[in-house]
């Protein structure tokens, strides 16, 4: 899909780029930044993942919270395999929670958070947006090596040095393009609460690894037990149809 004309005059509003991926967390996200007050630029990537749930609960949410617009950019990352989530390898399931803590899990996929964070910057850089949100998250994906704080700041350092507007800005009291993880030392209890807090209609995200027809979720891979866990912890009905 092209990438949406936005040029538009300028308003009142800062402008963002948002990561929405279609989950819990990126939903989330997208919500904090909206009730910050930019006018959100909603980026989401059919990559070569095995399961496309995601792609239409991402349309959903950018719809549902007002995003000013939302691009849908094919890359393919499935060419290098590597990972359950693009290859022909099983999504674990039923692991406990000191598994899924233990090492770097098998849907890792290969960079996959560093490729998305320059192509936002790229779009960034072509709406005149300084920021970008991404909901990344250390706590419950502590395995993740690209959900580390460490890595956010190292990239923001990165497109301060790689872009015209952070080149034009060097010698200024703070860097011109800052990345946004809201989320980075929350659990996802907190997560839960606070979309709640923010009106997100969890109903309409897709966090599976590897889901059923719609939006039914599988309810036991990693990202499934995760999200039972999040709804259970904050005190919040659960909305999801799982399969288990």
């Amino acid at each position: 899909m092209t990438p949406q004309d936005t040029t538009e005059p300028k308003c009142a509003k800062p402008k963002a780029v948002i990561l929405l991926s279609g989950g819990l967390d990126s939903a989330t996200c997208l919500a904090i930044a909206k009730d910050k007050g930019f006018r959100s630029h909603a980026l989401t990537f059919r990559y070569g993942q095995r399961h496309l749930a995601e792609i239409a609960a991402a349309a959903r949410i950018a719809e549902t919270e007002g995003a000013a617009g939302h691009d849908v950019i094919d890359i393919d990352l499935a060419q290098f395999g590597g990972s359950a989530l693009t290859a022909d390898i099983d999504v674990p399931k039923g692991r406990s929670e000191d598994d899924i803590k233990d090492g770097i899990p098998v849907t890792y996929v290969p960079a996959r958070n560093t490729v998305f964070l320059a192509l936002a910057l790229a779009r960034a850089e072509t709406l005149c947006a300084d920021d970008i949100f991404i909901g990344v998250n250390a706590l419950d994906y502590s395995g993740y090596p690209d959900c580390r704080p460490e890595f956010i700041a190292a990239f923001e350092g990165l497109a301060n040095l790689a872009t015209k507007a952070g080149v034009e800005a060097a010698g200024k009291d703070k860097p011109k393009i800052t990345i946004h993880a809201p989320l980075i030392e929350m659990t996802k209890a907190e997560i839960v609460s606070r979309g709640t807090e923010l009106g997100v209609d969890f109903a309409h995200t897709m966090s599976c690894y590897d889901p059923g027809d719609g939006l039914r979720h599988c309810g036991r891979c990693d990202a499934c037990l995760l999200r039972k866990k999040g709804f259970a912890g904050a005190g919040v009905d659960d909305p999801t149809d799982y399969a288990a």
